[in-house]
């Protein structure tokens, strides 16, 4: 298989030692011949690569240099993978993962090349549980809402839910298409990972309040247009701007009242954070379910933000759907479980960690985020878990790419850190 490294690397995912505390010596001569080992690696035909993970250039401390070109090969290879693996399931739109299937349509506002990549509007239709042939015209409608959004560039993407249940768009499978839809479109359309936005109306608002704040990282901003929240928590909203609209009279399932209640949320929970939850609250007078297109407003609201990829503050709360990533900060999978609540914030070279009930917390730090040729402290409460150099390998280049295939989001070096 072509991408033999990335399964590999994922089936080893957060097991990798835990770093020395001792300074590691980083010689420049090994690290320039890691790189080069690399390259003559990814020149081979995917076939006749020996194992990623036994490979001796995996684990070379690197010099900042030599990381970046070292990032720049593993990048090429990821696009080439993409390219031929993945260009046929774009081309009929259709994507197929763990036996359920997602179907899409759409509509381009693009003016011709973007130097910067063009911007992605992810689209989720109403519905529900519903009979099928409800949820194909919620589906048919929301590619034709596209036209009355009208985003001022970028491309205007309209999924066709896997199954028909009353919770279509929250469900475990929709996190898995959704990367691989974003994934696919960085390489294939020249989508800039920074301009994605996530927007849904009714069944599709409730996806959004649920997907929202645990896949904040893969967002720029985010629209809910007359949906519920169930049991979804706003606190991972952090760094992701958020609109909610829904109409004054759409006392269905007490939409109104419970899109005033997020809103008083949001509102308590920038007053204390003053630096994060960027949001905006509408109930638009005289309108029911549906507000006659004046949820638009949304959409050039959404357009301003661009996703802030390494903030200095991650609030990160799970939901009844896992992640073993958000941001920069990661915990083992076997530890993963819905409510865990992790504070992380960066200051110069020191990490700070807060939470109550993670025993480990993986810090992913990258030359973008500090001087990892200067010793980093990561501190919980008064005291130091960790103080040292963190190696530059790419091993954590490798993994950490595999797993988002986002530039933005690739690291090359890790902390573990168990806590008390």
């Amino acid at each position: 298989m072509r991408f033999l490294w990335f399964l590999l690397l994922l089936a080893s995912a957060y097991s990798s030692r835990v770093i020395s505390a001792e300074n590691p010596r980083i010689q420049p001569v090994a690290s320039s011949n890691a790189v080069q080992q690399l390259k003559a690696w990814l020149a081979r035909p995917a076939g006749e690569r020996s194992a990623f993970t036994n490979q001796s250039f995996v684990s070379v401390p690197l010099t900042r240099a030599d990381c970046a070109s070292a990032a720049a090969a593993l990048w090429q290879d990821h696009q080439k993978y993409i390219l031929e693996t993945r260009a046929d399931e774009m081309r009929n739109q259709l994507l197929e993962l763990d036996g359920l299937k997602i179907k899409f349509q759409t509509l381009l506002f693009t003016n011709g090349p973007a130097s910067n990549g063009h911007s992605l509007f992810l689209s989720l239709h109403g519905g529900g549980g519903a009979p099928a042939q409800v949820n194909e015209s919620q589906w048919r409608n929301q590619i034709k809402l596209g036209n009355g959004y009208r985003p001022t560039e970028g491309i205007y993407l309209a999924p066709r839910a896997p199954t028909d249940d009353w919770n279509l768009w929250h469900q475990e499978h929709i996190d898995r298409f959704f990367d691989r839809l974003i994934q696919n479109l960085i390489v294939l359309s020249n989508v800039n990972p920074n301009r994605v936005y996530v927007m849904g109306y009714s069944a599709g608002g409730d996806g959004v309040y649920q997907l929202a704040p645990r896949m904040a990282d893969r967002f720029a901003a985010a629209a809910m247009m007359a949906g519920h929240p169930n049991d979804a928590s706003p606190l991972g909203l952090r760094n992701l701007p958020f609109a909610i609209q829904v109409g004054a009279n759409d006392d269905g399932y007490r939409r109104n009242s419970v899109a005033a209640e997020w809103g008083a949320k949001l509102d308590k929970l920038q007053q204390a954070d003053p630096g994060g939850y960027v949001h905006f609250l509408e109930l638009h007078e005289g309108k029911g379910h549906w507000m006659d297109l004046q949820d638009r407003k949304a959409v050039p609201w959404m357009e301003k933000f661009n996703r802030v990829a390494l903030p200095e503050k991650v609030v990160w709360r799970q939901s009844t759907v896992t992640h073993t990533r958000f941001y920069w900060v990661a915990v083992p999978a076997e530890q993963a479980k819905a409510g865990q609540e992790i504070v992380a914030q960066r200051s110069g070279q020191t990490v700070t960690l807060s939470t109550s009930d993670a025993h480990a917390v993986i810090v992913l730090l990258n030359d973008a985020m500090l001087d990892l040729d200067k010793p980093v402290t990561v501190r919980t409460g008064e005291k130091n878990v960790f103080e040292a150099i963190v190696p530059r390998t790419i091993g954590t280049l490798a993994r950490t790419l595999s797993e988002r295939g986002d530039t933005n989001l690739t690291f090359s070096t890790e902390i573990r850190v168990k806590l008390p």
